[in-house]
């Protein structure tokens, strides 16, 4: 009974101390079932967020099975390898460099690269058919792709391979609905007018500039940023250099560093973490409230709506910035 009741405080001690790497091989086949597949689509060297949401999904294994970060280019942060460069910093302070599939796609648009698919060799192709294996692999379960920059790589993963539609949730981070404008949404509008007209679960996850209602409102002050941040996460063997200069070897300290050098805004001044809003209501739905729509259309970059569209999209807005800043910092504490 002695041996069964060490058994039973050690495995969940393990449970409890898991952290941003993956489940060994000696892991149940129940747990691992349990967690999400996940591929995570990101313009990673674009500002602050990005980086926050590759480390709250890294830091979350107990949640999600992370097949690979699949990297693209928008206006700011430099071309693809500047992109990747800046994802493998993040990755690497999760320890989990050559662990985690990271791979380059597209600097170029949708319009420019549809028509080359079926080629050899085409901008972004490592990313595209990364996206169209993992999906390929799924039997019961859709694979999660969350997109947090332009829709590029999944619009050309689409067109590729139609029948993938039948294997992936998209989640993307982008939008003002009903309002026009937002950055992702405007480095690549034909890449997302291509995906709300496809049938495949599509879920948009607000934003809403200076509004209650989008991802906007979940904010880290100035003042807060490097009070909790500093010293979060693991530390690694060695160290990184951040693409600010110096070098660093724990993640909450890098994240200190980028909050040095971005703008802030509002009264407190603050910066929001959008994109990693949008993870955390993949692992908690409760966090913002969802509803159902007939899917629009973007037209001269103002939205035309379709009310009798039989193409039902997902909007989520209404985030719980209290509960999900809580377990973002609980998941940095944890490590």
């Amino acid at each position: 009974m002695k041996r069964f009741i060490f058994l039973l405080l050690l495995g969940s001690l393990s449970f409890l101390f898991y952290s941003c790497e993956k489940p060994n091989d000696n892991k149940t086949a129940e747990v691992i079932s349990k967690r999400l597949p996940v591929i995570l689509d990101t313009d990673a060297n674009n500002e602050v967020d990005d980086q926050h949401a590759i480390a709250y999904l890294l830091m979350n294994g107990e949640t999600f099975d992370v097949k690979g970060i699949t990297v693209n280019t928008t206006y700011n942060g430099g071309n693809i390898d500047a992109q990747f460069e800046e994802a493998e910093r993040i990755v690497t302070l999760c320890n989990l460099k050559n662990k985690i599939p990271l791979i380059k796609g597209a600097n170029a648009s949708f319009e420019k690269i549809g028509a080359y698919t079926s080629e050899d060799n085409f901008d972004g192709k490592a990313a595209v058919d990364f996206i169209i294996e993992e999906a390929n692999k799924m039997r019961q379960e859709k694979l999660v792709v969350i997109a947090v920059g332009k829709l590029t790589n999944v619009a050309l993963a689409v067109k590729k391979a139609p029948a993938i539609k039948e294997k992936i949730r998209l989640v993307w981070l982008g939008s003002n609905y009903p309002e026009p404008g937002e950055y992702n949404l405007e480095n690549d509008i034909p890449a997302m007018n291509y995906l709300l007209a496809e049938d495949l679960p599509f879920e948009m996850v607000m934003v809403r500039y200076g509004k209650p209602s989008g991802t906007d409102a979940v904010k880290v002050t100035k003042e807060e940023a490097p009070k909790v941040m500093a010293g979060l996460g693991p530390t690694i063997e060695g160290s990184i250099v951040g693409r600010h200069g110096g070098t660093f070897n724990n993640f909450g300290t890098y994240s200190v560093n980028l909050f040095e050098h971005i703008e802030y805004y509002g009264d407190p001044p603050a910066r929001a973490l959008f994109d990693m809003a949008a993870v955390a209501i993949v692992k908690n739905a409760s966090w913002a409230t969802s509803k159902q729509m007939p899917a629009p259309i973007m037209v001269n970059k103002k939205w035309v709506e379709q009310p009798e569209n039989k193409r039902q999209i997902t909007i989520w807005e209404n985030f719980n910035k209290k509960n999900i800043m809580t377990d973002f910092y609980q998941s940095m504490r944890v490590n």
